[in-house]
């Protein structure tokens, strides 16, 4: 992630460790803008006032590698963005002036998408700033992948009945609630196709009767111009001294045949003027033979036209945009498919009550094995979450998961009454919290400080390490009010984490920092007029000065650099 402008940092890059990555630095050095960085490459608020004083804009980018299959890569593909070699580029920048744009994979997109992409990118869990698993949808997701087949099985089978009620429940709502729509409905199909019947179009028709009564409107004109044509091709019988076409085209291939056979040129003329001639005589022909068949009966035009208005009122009324009797005939077959489906209204009504009725009684099984199996993994997870705390410095604390149902009587019967039900079941699942005995559990994000929380979290995404999809975990202040032995239990549970995810920690404790992967220095400097902060990648004797700093304040104490060296092969150790 590269940092620009942003608060007391001018430009840094931070370097993430694919395991466990701790965040130090003195305070007000600026190790919140690196949480507030991935903040607003998750879709976070832009406020203005975090643009460096003297620059036009903050920018943060950050490079995430995701799989081409996973939920985040798969939405973004769809707003137009392009994998990088298995990454996605995400930017987003804030002007002083307020404004705020966000890029992801190369193509401008408005800031929510980023909010979307980020719930299945970073769980984020701080003093401020809870996601994840504090929603209760996630929390019931969380549940169901950690109880495994227990849930899933049944709850693949419930999805697929589901489904097929809501699909049965909203025909038969249709039938049943438009009854008297659909009978309407049906009278009109019914009389339309009675109308088209009795007129008994043909496809094609109409084109065809239009081109007859063009023809029989113009019948003397179109047998005066036959036989006029036929005249000046064949002669006229009333005129023996005449020129025609054929007699001139004749003797212009008798002229040519006598010398034909001393030039090839001139011969081919002459086969291509017999040719004519072949052709002036079938044409003749043909128009005598036009003019006498020519029917010019008045008749025979009154019956055409009246045959065209009939077609013409069915076209009008059933011939859609086009007009014509093949959308007729078309609307024709279409609706006596569909008065056949409205026929059966009262056999199919019947078919679907039974099915509906079926379906119901399926669900409420499944809904009832659904919530035993989360009932039994409840106890389990409360227990191993509960147990993690008493190593958090919070001994006394215990969680609790309340699985209940909300009554509904239109509902599917769950232990004996109607309760409301989804397409993941009936269950409502919530993560409760009692800090301490005596005290009523409420749901976590209430019933903890910030600090609290914090710890509670990581309890629990421990606990839920390998089920929940979330790649990346952002823990700032979960070392809030604990020390000592807790601190490293603290880092200890961070580093379990990390086996299976990517963790951030922004900490202060040196018992926490020892246990990453790779440790981040963030560092102010001051040359008299700039005050700026930059982030180091720590090794070797620099995270050993950087520990024995955060121990007692003073870097080059042999105490303090005995107690950092211990620290971290403590936790090299353990890991």
């Amino acid at each position: 992630m590269r940092i620009r402008s942003l608060g007391v940092i001018d430009d840094a890059v931070v370097e993430l460790s694919p395991g466990f990555t701790a965040v130090t630095g003195e305070t007000g050095a600026g190790k919140t803008m690196v949480v507030t960085s991935l903040g607003l490459l998750l879709g976070g608020r832009a406020d203005p006032a975090l643009v460096r004083l003297g620059s036009k804009a903050a920018v943060v980018e950050g490079r995430i590698v995701v799989r081409p299959d996973a939920p985040a890569a798969v939405r973004a593909e769809e707003a137009g963005a392009e994998l990088d070699d298995g990454a996605l580029l995400i930017s987003r920048t804030v002007s002083a002036e307020g404004r705020s744009r966000a890029h992801v994979g190369g193509r401008s997109v408005p800031v929510g998408l980023l909010g979307e992409l980020a719930d299945d990118l970073v769980a984020v869990h701080g003093q401020t700033d809870q996601q994840g698993l504090l929603r209760p949808a996630r929390q019931r997701q969380a549940l169901d992948r950690y109880a495994g087949d227990a849930v899933a099985v049944p709850l693949e089978k419930y999805g697929a009945a589901y489904r097929r009620l809501r699909a049965v429940s909203a025909e038969l709502d249709e039938i049943t609630t438009r009854a008297r729509e659909r009978a309407q409905e049906a009278d009109l199909l019914r009389f339309g196709l009675e109308e088209i019947s009795a007129v008994e179009p043909r496809a094609g028709e109409d084109a065809e009767l239009a081109a007859e009564a063009e023809r029989l409107g113009h019948a003397e004109s179109l047998a005066s111009a036959a036989l006029l044509a036929h005249a000046a091709l064949a002669g006229n019988p009333e005129d023996p001294e005449g020129v025609d076409a054929n007699t001139l085209v004749a003797g212009a291939h008798r002229a040519l045949e006598s010398v034909r056979a001393h030039d090839a040129a001139l011969g081919a003329l002459a086969e291509r003027i017999g040719e004519l001639g072949i052709l002036l005589a079938d044409v003749s022909g043909e128009l005598a033979g036009y003019a006498d068949d020519l029917d010019a009966d008045p008749l025979r035009l009154s019956a055409v036209e009246e045959r065209r208005a009939a077609l013409g009122q069915l076209t009008r009324k059933y011939g859609t945009a086009e007009h014509t009797v093949d959308a007729v005939l078309t609307w024709a077959e279409q609706g006596a498919a569909r008065l056949l489906e409205l026929d059966g209204d009262d056999e199919r009504t019947g078919e679907l009550t039974a099915e509906r009725d079926g379906l119901r009684a399926e669900l409420s099984q499944l809904a009832q094995a659904l919530t035993d199996a989360r009932t039994e993994a409840a106890e389990r997870f409360a227990s191993a979450v509960t147990e993690e705390l008493a190593s958090l410095a919070m001994p006394h604390a215990r969680v609790t998961i309340a699985i209940r149902q909300s009554e509904d009587p239109e509902g599917v019967e769950v232990g004996g009454r109607p309760v409301a039900y989804g397409p993941a079941g009936a269950d409502e699942v919530e993560l409760l919290l009692a800090p301490h005995p005596g005290a009523q559990p409420r749901p976590i994000a209430k019933g903890a400080s910030g600090g609290e929380l914090s710890r509670v979290m990581l309890a629990v995404e421990v606990v839920f390490a390998g089920s929940d999809p979330v790649p990346t975990y952002l823990f700032d202040e979960v070392d809030a009010g604990v020390g000592g032995k807790a601190a490293v239990e603290v880092g200890r549970r961070l580093a379990k984490l990390a086996k299976s995810a990517q963790v951030v920690v922004v900490t202060h404790l040196p018992q926490v920092a020892a246990f990453a992967d790779r440790q981040l220095l963030v560092e102010k400097t001051n040359d008299g007029s700039v005050t700026r902060s930059g982030v180091t990648v720590l090794e070797g004797e620099d995270r050993i000065r950087e520990l024995s700093r955060m121990l007692a304040g003073q870097e080059d104490s042999q105490t303090a650099r005995a107690h950092a060296e211990e620290l971290l092969a403590a936790a090299r150790a353990d890991a």
